[in-house]
């Protein structure tokens, strides 16, 4: 197994971990996992090939499309719900 599959694998597990926290504690290392996920899928893309760049890009969009959306909205000016202000 290569490198970036094996640091891919973590990332996925400290994904699970952190999405086990609860939400006030999940900022700081979702944000981190959400700055850190677009380098490790290039580095995965330029080891294993577009295919899987495009199976983990899929995967991200999956599990991060909350905070994507916020960001989102947020860059558009559009009104986006306080995260911090979330049910618990």
């Amino acid at each position: 197994m290569s490198l970036p599959l094996i640091i891919g694998a973590l990332w996925v597990v400290a994904a699970a971990i952190t999405a086990m926290l609860p939400m006030r504690t999940q900022m700081v290392p979702g944000i981190t996992l959400l700055i850190a996920a677009p380098v490790l899928l290039v580095w995965i893309g330029l080891t294993h090939g577009w295919l899987w760049l495009a199976f983990g890009t899929f995967a991200l969009v999956s599990m991060f499309r909350n905070p994507l959306l916020y960001f989102i909205r947020r860059a558009l000016g559009y009104p986006s719900p306080d995260p911090r202000k979330a049910a618990p």
